[in-house]
């Protein structure tokens, strides 16, 4: 069911039918951003991050810090930090439910203040994002935990060494595991952890802290230290914005050229457009172009953990192969309710089936505007992609999801050729 706020917040209007062509700059990492923001709370120094995406994820975040008692120098896409004077150990409800991951704070507090009290994250529009990983490492280094009013209490006297295997691999439990230990002297063993690019910038601004962290497949070995140092560090690019941008190229029948992208985390990304038919140029480790051949072949996806195919491209490569020349399928291994973007999809004229986790698309000639809603950040992504490609105007309600992980979207889109304009009020599609 649409809720009547709908209606009032902002939209997007897009002309479909222009390729994008050009050269865009891709903005710093979100899901980087936000622990390494956190990791602050690790030391009294100062902490001096670059790159930092204008979104209001990070906006959130920066809004949690200032509540704990953490000095905040913004200036433009550089933030210095200094939580010296935290004087506060509690992540609200009101925060919690704007931003899940203001769980990272738990591990931070804990580990340097020995108290945290984080509001339960509820429930998420793609699924159920269980915390209980954070919460079993947290109490195998010695921490009390109980749930009161809503919010888990945690408390530890000294950080014991851990030695844990994740029961299921998660990237918010392998950060705030890392950070928690990160005060603990002793040695600690971390098996089965998430290896996203976004975990690996954490462990870089760590190691740079003076924790030490040793990395080999899927097990990380970590001592830490009481007195950690502050931090300069520069968020890494964004792969999944960067990968957005290439799928509207491709889909668009473009010609774009990427800077600031870091084409070594980009793998399983490039290797299903190329099998789609993208002519793909690497012209150095941090520029990439793509082009089409006016022509897109049908696939077979599966999501998984990296370094296979992201979850978070999911529904972009969706809007793309609805227009594919015959039948892909594909898998959906991480959330269990990330398809909400198909039934505006096919709104727009596509035919795709759901069965359980596996989405059938059946390539059609044509897509055509409509007014569609937005359910979730990628799925925001999506429906203005299939608004690029289809004959006519598209209104793509609610994209406030799209400003929780994407910097200006539509500004970049016009950069290269697209229309797509911001208004806010009640209109529709007449």
């Amino acid at each position: 069911m649409i809720s009547t706020t709908s209606y009032t917040s902002e939209y997007f209007v897009v002309e479909g039918g222009k390729p994008l062509k050009g050269t865009v700059r891709v903005s710093g990492s979100k899901n980087a951003t936000l622990p390494i923001l956190m990791a602050s709370l690790l030391t009294e120094e100062d902490c001096f991050l670059e790159d930092v995406p204008d979104l209001l994820d990070v906006k959130n975040a920066y809004e949690l810090l200032k509540h704990l008692g953490a000095r905040l120098e913004i200036s433009g896409n550089s933030v210095l930090l200094n939580a010296k004077e935290v004087n506060s150990f509690t992540a609200p409800d009101s925060l919690v439910r704007r931003m899940r991951a203001s769980i990272l704070c738990m591990g931070p507090l804990l580990a340097r203040f020995g108290r945290a009290y984080v509001s339960m994250p509820g429930g998420c529009a793609i699924g159920v994002r269980a915390i209980d990983q954070h919460l079993k490492v947290f109490e195998k280094g010695g921490a009390r935990i109980s749930v009161e009013h809503g919010y888990i209490k945690a408390t530890v006297e000294k950080i014991r060494p851990v030695e844990y295997t994740f029961e299921v691999i998660t990237v918010t439990g392998t950060e705030n595991a890392l950070m928690f230990l990160s005060m603990c002297e002793r040695t600690s063993v971390l098996r089965n952890i998430a290896l996203e690019p976004e975990v690996m910038d954490l462990v870089e601004v760590l190691k740079s802290m003076g924790v030490e962290i040793h990395i080999d497949d899927r097990t990380a070995i970590i001592k830490g230290s009481r007195e950690l140092k502050g931090f300069h560090h520069r968020v890494i690019p964004d792969r999944i914005e960067a990968g957005t941008l290439l799928v509207g190229a491709f889909m668009t029948g473009g010609d774009v050229t990427l800077q600031n992208v870091r084409v070594d985390h980009m793998g399983s990304v490039l290797e299903k457009l190329k099998e789609a038919g993208a002519l793909i140029d690497v012209i150095s480790r941090d520029s990439i172009r793509i082009r089409s051949r006016g022509r897109i072949f049908p696939l077979e996806i599966s999501t998984a953990e990296y370094p296979g195919f992201p979850t978070d491209m999911q529904a972009q490569f969706m809007a793309m192969l609805c227009l594919a020349d015959g039948v892909s399928k594909i898998q959906e291994n991480i959330f269990e309710n990330r398809f909400q973007h198909v039934a505006e999809l096919n709104r727009m004229g596509a035919k795709i089936e759901v069965h359980g986790r596996l989405a059938i698309v059946n390539g059609v000639k044509k897509l055509t505007g409509a007014e569609v809603f937005s359910t979730d950040l990628r799925a925001s992504a999506s429906l203005v992609l299939a608004g690029l490609v289809a004959e006519g105007t598209t209104i793509v309600r609610d994209v406030y999801h799209l400003d929780r992980g994407y910097e200006r979207l539509e500004e970049k889109l016009n950069q290269l050729g697209a229309c797509v304009k911001r208004e806010r009020g009640e209109e529709g599609l007449t």
